[in-house]
């Protein structure tokens, strides 16, 4: 029977593109040493910001320091989108990010928010320029809640894979 086999054949092709896209879809980027180091910078970040409050963007915005080194800095929003660090792009502090998207139309600030909302920290990945270029490679940002002189917030920093 010719059938059989063709049907089989059919529910599997009918099957493969759901399985593939669900082993494709990340929500953190691949265990690695870099994926460890970010983690381990913004806990001990938010450590500092929990002893120390704003007094501590100070720390992290120091040039060849542990906070902010080659493409490694920090950043971090109040819950309604503004930025009250950026140690790499300083002129983005006091503005709002609310709304913003990557060249892929994903709105990645609102998803930091939600992300540090809902879970209290988590992997968050979008298209964004390596500090001194314009052109967006693919970033993985780790996010936690904090509170920054009682007002709630996120402390976030991430790596380019490529």
């Amino acid at each position: 029977m010719k059938t059989k086999p063709f049907l089989i054949g059919l529910l599997l092709m009918a099957a493969l593109p759901g399985a593939a896209s669900s082993t494709f879809a990340q929500s953190s980027p691949p265990p690695s040493e870099k994926t460890k180091q970010v983690e381990s910078l913004v806990n001990k970040a938010a450590a500092l910001i929990d002893s120390k409050g704003k007094a501590a963007f100070s720390e992290f915005r120091m040039k060849g320091s542990e906070w902010f080194h080659d493409d490694t800095y920090l950043f971090a929003y109040d819950m309604e989108s503004n930025v009250l660090l950026n140690s790499a792009f300083p002129a983005r502090e006091g503005t709002k990010v609310t709304g913003q998207k990557d060249v892929n139309g994903k709105l990645f600030h609102d998803a930091m928010i939600q992300t540090a909302q809902t879970k209290g920290s988590g992997w968050v990945d979008y298209m964004f320029p390596k500090p001194g270029q314009t052109q967006p490679s693919r970033k993985w940002t780790y996010v936690k809640a904090v509170k920054i002189d009682g007002v709630p917030a996120l402390v976030g920093s991430g790596f380019y894979p490529e």
